[in-house]
């Protein structure tokens, strides 16, 4: 690959990101709800999506996880696997994965993949203005079927109804969980976020409901019957404290104990597809799902969930966490690590972006008894991040009794690398416990900093 191909490639990548609304980049100004534009591309491209089978996954928070571990294990079960999620964290690329089943790892679209599509349809979304998320979704469903997938593991981008990918009548639907995040584009309570996430639903296709509640079961309820689908509760079949979700979550590669309620989603979701006689015989037995829930983040290259980093004697918790529902399970977490662990020092880098509820975001800190917490707050290189001030302001009007009682202590380190470096060097030659997150831009940047490429 040339450095002349490599300089025309980046320009093309960049110029979708600059040219065309992403919401990675400017929140909700980039949200174009609807999929008639969707409907006309695929129209023009020869519907690409109908080539293979597809799993279509929604949800506020462990889509991306539980679309994962799927495809991982229909990888190790020896089928070709499509999967497209987002945000990317370090590459572009990461959005389009392929598997090649048994003892293979997913490789991301290439960047002539990337560039050729870029080129051939260049004229026509300028013309019809495609939003970036259309074009990256009808980028994905185009290289799945060159790539002759057998499956594709789809995740939504935002709700569901009128998201780019609901133009796929997949052969099964899931979805996660619900919590407000993105209110003010989904609704402003979980029934109505839950009424858009049940768009999805397509007639005569089962669903996999993962966290279900009696708030929101009669929207999904509903749906599902209108459409004549059969309504699967994870829960049911599969409880996150049952043996089999916990001896896989226990050897999994995914460590982040919300990923219990991801493994039970996943394992739901095969069992249905086993049901419906969408999976050759014999084709997914306990060995295969082992592999492929165990294995999942090395063999689909999947970074920034409760990832586990050693420099030195610290020890880095890195996660995308970025809402108040999904920090909430991390909080938890990292407060039982730090009693675990009383002796090492405890640092937490966090960087909000502006369009989240803060407030509730901040609300499950762990508090120790006996022990001093540093925060370090940071903001990313994005439009979209809160200003490390600002964040700093919101954390001390809710904690300042324990910042006045030495239980926590504050410091601002406006640049990210800047912050990690910075607490690194807080822990000293004996090592401590440090968290970074509280949104993937500031993982994205993170990582770098740490030396972590993603081979």
């Amino acid at each position: 690959m040339t450095d002349d191909f490599n300089e025309k490639y980046e320009a093309e990548v960049s110029a979708i990101f600059t040219r065309f609304p992403s919401f990675q980049k400017v929140g909700a100004a980039a949200y174009k709800p609807g999929i008639e534009g969707m409907l006309a591309w695929d129209e023009a491209a020869g519907r690409p999506h109908e080539r293979y089978r597809s799993v279509h996954v929604a949800g506020t928070n462990g889509k991306g996880s539980v679309s994962h571990l799927i495809a991982s294990v229909l990888a190790s079960a020896g089928y070709r696997v499509g999967l497209y999620t987002s945000p990317h964290i370090l590459d572009f690329r990461e959005r389009i994965k392929v598997c090649n089943g048994k003892g293979g790892m997913a490789k991301y679209i290439s960047k002539e993949g990337v560039y050729g599509f870029l080129m051939k349809w260049k004229q026509y979304f300028i013309e019809n203005r495609m939003s970036f998320f259309e074009i990256t979704t009808m980028m994905a469903f185009d290289w799945f079927a060159r790539e002759h997938v057998d499956f594709a593991v789809v995740e939504t981008g935002l709700g569901g109804r009128l998201d780019s990918t609901n133009i796929i009548t997949p052969v099964l639907s899931v979805i996660t969980n619900i919590g407000l995040d993105h209110c003010d584009l989904l609704g402003d309570t979980r029934a109505k976020i839950a009424f858009e996430k049940a768009g999805i639903i397509k007639p005569g296709v089962p669903v996999v409901i993962g966290e279900d509640d009696p708030e929101i079961a009669p929207v999904f309820e509903e749906k599902a019957r209108d459409c004549g689908s059969a309504l699967c509760r994870a829960q049911e079949i599969y409880p996150v404290d049952s043996p089999v979700v916990e001896e896989l979550f226990c050897e999994m590669d995914l460590k982040g104990e919300y990923q219990r309620h991801n493994v039970s989603t996943a394992l739901t979701a095969l069992s249905v597809l086993k049901k419906e006689n969408v999976l050759d015989e014999g084709a997914v037995d306990e060995s295969v799902v082992y592999d492929g829930i165990t294995g999942a983040a090395s063999r689909m290259r999947f970074l920034g969930r409760w990832q586990d980093i050693r420099k030195g004697r610290s020890r880095l918790i890195v996660d995308i966490g970025h809402n108040a529902h999904g920090l909430k399970y991390n909080f938890s977490q990292l407060g039982r690590l730090f009693v675990q662990d009383p002796s090492r020092k405890a640092v937490m880098v966090l960087g909000f972006v502006a369009d989240k509820d803060v407030d509730a975001s901040l609300a499950g800190i762990p508090c120790p008894d006996g022990r001093n917490i540093e925060f370090v707050f940071t903001n990313a290189a994005s439009p979209r991040a809160l200003p490390a001030h600002e964040l700093e302001r919101h954390f001390l009007l809710r904690y300042s009794g324990h910042v006045s009682s030495g239980s926590y202590s504050v410091r601002v380190v406006p640049r990210v690398a800047d912050a990690v470096m910075y607490a690194l060097e807080a822990c000293g030659p004996e090592g401590g416990i440090i968290y970074i997150g509280g949104s993937t831009f500031v993982v994205a940047e993170a990582l770098p900093a740490l030396g972590y490429k993603d081979s």
